[in-house]
Formats: C-alpha cells, sequence, structure tokens
C-alpha cells in the first residue's frame, strides 16, 4: 500500500465481450475488491478494447456492459469505494490514444508479446487491423489518463505497463522542458516554505550528485505531502527532483497480484474466445453438468487406474476453492485410485455451486432495479471525466494544443 500522502492510485479494465466467467473473478475481479479498500481505485469497461477482436459481432455489447457491472457490484465492488465507469463514455481515452499514437514507434506495438500470440490463438478473426495493432496503446493511454501509481497485472502483463512507462517516458522528455522550466520550478520550490523548500533541495542534490534512491523517495515525500501545491508546480517539483523536465504523464508501477491459474472445461486457460467458461452468475445445474463432464487426468481410462493431480484441471480448481483437508483427500484418493473422477468432481461442486448462489442472489438486486446500475455508472463516468480532463488539460498545454 502507498503511504499516506502519496500517489494511491490504481487503474484496471476488463472487456465486456460477454458475461464474466470464474476466470475473470479469480484472475482480476476478486482482487480489485480487495484493492478498493486501500488504494483509490478507477475501474473501467473496456468497450473499445472488446471491439479489437469482436468488431464484427457487437449487436450484444450494450447488454454485454450493463451485465458486467451487475457481475462487479455482485463481486463486491462498491460504488462508494471505487469510481466504475465506461471507456468509451470518456471520451479523453481516444484523444490521448491518438495524441500519444504520434510520438510511438511502431516497433514498440509489434514487439509486445501479447501480440502474435492472440492473433496464433484467434486465427478464425481476420485481426489484421490497425486497432489490433494499436490496442496496446489504447491500453497506455487508459492507464496514463489518471495518472495512477500502480496497475494491478498477472506477471502475463507486466509487457504491457512497461511499455506504458516507456510512452510515458518518452512524452515527458519530448514535452515537458516547457519555456522558463527551471524558474518555474525554483518558484515551486520556494511554495514549499523555508525548511521544507531547504530540504527539497538536499534530496535533490544527494539523488542527482551520488544517486541516493532514498534521498529521491524522500523528496517525492516532501512533495507529495504539500497539499497547497498546483499539480503543475507538483509535477514540475517531481520532474526538477529527478533531474529531467515535468513529469506530466505519470510512470505506474506494476503492482503484481496474485492471480491463480484457472483452467477451463478442456484443460485450457477459461476463456470466452475458447468457449470453455463457467459463468459467474450461472444456473447451478449447468455448472454441475460442465463439471461433471470437464477433462481430467487422460491417464485414468477407468475407475481403477490411478491418477496424477499435476495433470488434471480439475486439481487446479480444487487448489483455488478447497481447503487443505479437502486437497489431501484429492491428493490421496486420486494417486491410489481409492475415488474414482466423479467423486472428486462433487466436492468441487459443491463450493463451486455455493459461491455462485451468493453471487446471483446479491445480483438479483441489481438486476430488479435496472436504473439505480444506470445510475451509478452514470456517477463513475462523470468522476472518471473529471480526472481525466485535468490530464488533458496538462497533456494539450505541454504539446501547444491549448489554442487561445
Amino acid at each position: 500500500m502507498a503511504k499516506s500522502g502519496q500517489n494511491n492510485r490504481v487503474v484496471s479494465g476488463i472487456r465486456p465481450t460477454g458475461g464474466t466467467h470464474l476466470g475473470n473473478y479469480h484472475g482480476a475481479l476478486k482482487n480489485w475488491v480487495a484493492l478498493q479498500h486501500e488504494y483509490e481505485c478507477y475501474f473501467f469497461v473496456a468497450d473499445w478494447h472488446a471491439l479489437t477482436t469482436h468488431y464484427d459481432d457487437s449487436a450484444d455489447l450494450d447488454n454485454y456492459v450493463q451485465e458486467i457491472i451487475i457481475d462487479w457490484l455482485a463481486a463486491g465492488l462498491n460504488p462508494n469505494m471505487c469510481t466504475m465507469f465506461i471507456q468509451s463514455r470518456v471520451v479523453e481515452h481516444a484523444e490521448l490514444h491518438v495524441l500519444l499514437s504520434m510520438i510511438t514507434p511502431l516497433s514498440w506495438l509489434e514487439r509486445v508479446p501479447t501480440y502474435k500470440d492472440q492473433q496464433e490463438r484467434l486465427k478464425k478473426k481476420d485481426l489484421s487491423t490497425f486497432g489490433f495493432l494499436g490496442y496496446p496503446l489504447l491500453q497506455s493511454a487508459d492507464i496514463l489518463l489518471y495518472r495512477p501509481a500502480y496497475v494491478p497485472v498477472g506477471a502475463d502483463q507486466v509487457a504491457h505497463v512497461e511499455i506504458t512507462r516507456e510512452i510515458a517516458r518518452r512524452f515527458n522528455h519530448l514535452y515537458g522542458r516547457e519555456p522558463g522550466f527551471e524558474d518555474k520550478a525554483n518558484d515551486a520550490v520556494r511554495k514549499l516554505g523555508g525548511k521544507n523548500a531547504k530540504l527539497y533541495q538536499q534530496m535533490r542534490r544527494k539523488y542527482q550528485e551520488k544517486g541516493e534512491l532514498e534521498a529521491l523517495e524522500k523528496g517525492k515525500a516532501i512533495v507529495m505531502d504539500h497539499a497547497s501545491l498546483t499539480l503543475a508546480d507538483r509535477e514540475r517539483l517531481l520532474g526538477f527532483l529527478e533531474g529531467g523536465g515535468r513529469n506530466i504523464l505519470v510512470e505506474p508501477e506494476a503492482l503484481l497480484t496474485p492471480t491463480p491459474k484457472v483452467p477451463g472445461l478442456d484443460g485450457q486457460k477459461m476463456s470466452k474466445s475458447y468457449n470453455n467458461t463457467i459463468g459467474l452468475r450461472e444456473d447451478p445445474d449447468s455448472v454441475d453438468k460442465k463439471l461433471r463432464t470437464m477433462q481430467t487426468d487422460p491417464a485414468r481410462v477407468r475407475r481403477t487406474d490411478p491418477g496424477t493431480p499435476e495433470k488434471c484441471p480439475v486439481w487446479e480448481l480444487h487448489k483455488i476453492y478447497s481447503d487443505e483437508q479437502t486437497l489431501e483427500w484429492v491428493q490421496e484418493g486420486c494417486t491410489t485410485a481409492g475415488i474414482g473422477c466423479i467423486d472428486c468432481k462433487k466436492k468441487l461442486i459443491e463450493r463451486v455451486v455455493s459461491e455462485i448462489e451468493e453471487m446471483r442472489t446479491r445480483a438479483r438486486e441489481y438486476e430488479e432495479n435496472p436504473e439505480f446500475v444506470r445510475s451509478i455508472i452514470a456517477e463513475g463516468c462523470e468522476d472518471a471525466r473529471d480526472a481525466a480532463r485535468d490530464t488533458m488539460d496538462e497533456v494539450r498545454q505541454a504539446m501547444g494544443l491549448d489554442y487561445r
């Protein structure tokens, strides 16, 4: 958790390409629910991102967006503790995407690991589009627009945060040196007050002359704890501290989060693209049927054949849902053929259905009151717009686009 007075903002989004499934929940959403208690969180429905792979099938997008918000509320996101909004309702996402595209080398986008990986996995889709090539840049704009300190990701998504940091660094290098920067920065130092101004200058010298990272952090804390500074002066002081120009866009850090491997019904990663999911609010009978027929260890052809849990996707779900006693029972029973696959699955089905039933119960009040859901979305979008406009005012000014 970020220290008091420092930037502790978090930004993340999920594409609305269908209902939320257990992979989404355990891979991201469950963690969001925890983060809202510790950070200033902005969570958005990435509807433009849905079009990068589903541009030819957008008829149900409106319904998907409504449903995903209900899923979030049912999972425990609280609109009083976080900002939930829709990407396309904040047009500044598109504006920043366009402006960043003017400075981002094409090679940076082509080297993003998931670019070729997704093309390979989704061969039936024509993904040779400008939108798909540029989706990592749109993702960077989504993040940078809110100037967060952190982006919660799993290890496989760190590359997206790194390109975002590179883009922010390039933007600040190109546009951070405003006319009269040092004079304005020195004026901002004086606004810190005598004692803090002196301490700031000491930390600045220690970092720039000796490379002391502790001095850099102390200098940042002095700036961030001074509440009366304008946003522009704060960014000038942070840039001046590091020996560069004004930091208009913040370089976010990856907030590595626990992302358990959630297998789909066929053993691959659970994904709507592979049609192997269990929905967050799916009918219990359907869940029961799906799990009973889920793929298991191929070595267990007969009931009497011993198995290897590590080769069975059902075991991966047990590791998410089951307690230690049950895990020991599965491990012992599978490896000795003491239990059959159906016995193993019954224990899992009980726990999965119980969790889903809780979600379904919480979701009902929102399903029965769609106007309330729309009001939550509207309020979240307005709050997101306010933050986005502040950033774009700074970006336009830095790029010389704030025409009088």
